[in-house]
């Protein structure tokens, strides 16, 4: 039996909650991502799943320091209604550079209010500041693809599609 190691596709049932225990995403169907530092799931619950077989079940909580961070000022910006779509609302999103960032360095942007004059956008995540528990279990392990290894992420059922 394969166990979870760098360079190996993890597949996963999980639940997010948040500290107080409400539900915040839950996956249907599963998920699938490639392990071993590629930025597809928490690094927390990379590091918890390192070592353990198919059928291995965990839960780990973060604080937001492990997850999305603590809220950023910064990242609130108000902008001239005239930069926007004549149907923009709360809760479109748009891509965007915060003040200083370099040229490739973007950020997703949530309407959180729209006046006559102006447009509040919002870069933080809506789960930044927030503890998170994170419960899990391991559906499959299976060793990655020379593609997806050069790509870095997986490819195919419950990954990503090219």
């Amino acid at each position: 039996m394969m166990v979870i190691g760098k360079n190996s596709v993890v597949t996963l049932s999980y639940r997010l909650t948040d500290g107080e225990g409400k539900l915040l995403e839950e996956s249907d169907p599963a998920i699938s991502y490639l392990h071993g530092g590629y930025d597809g799931i928490f690094p927390m619950v990379e590091e918890a799943l390192e070592g353990q077989p198919e059928g291995y079940s965990c839960t780990v909580t973060m604080e937001p320091e492990d997850a999305f961070g603590e809220y950023d000022a910064s990242l609130m910006r108000v902008e001239p209604r005239h930069l926007f779509p004549a149907q923009v609302k709360v809760g479109m999103q748009f891509e965007g550079q915060p003040e200083g960032a370099s040229q490739d360095e973007t950020v997703l942007y949530t309407v959180t209010e729209v006046t006559d004059e102006n447009v509040v956008v919002d870069g933080n995540h809506p789960l930044v500041g927030k503890r998170l528990v994170f419960a899990c279990s391991v559906l499959g392990v299976r060793p990655a693809t020379a593609d997806e290894l050069q790509h870095g992420h997986v490819h195919g059922d419950h990954g990503h599609h090219h």
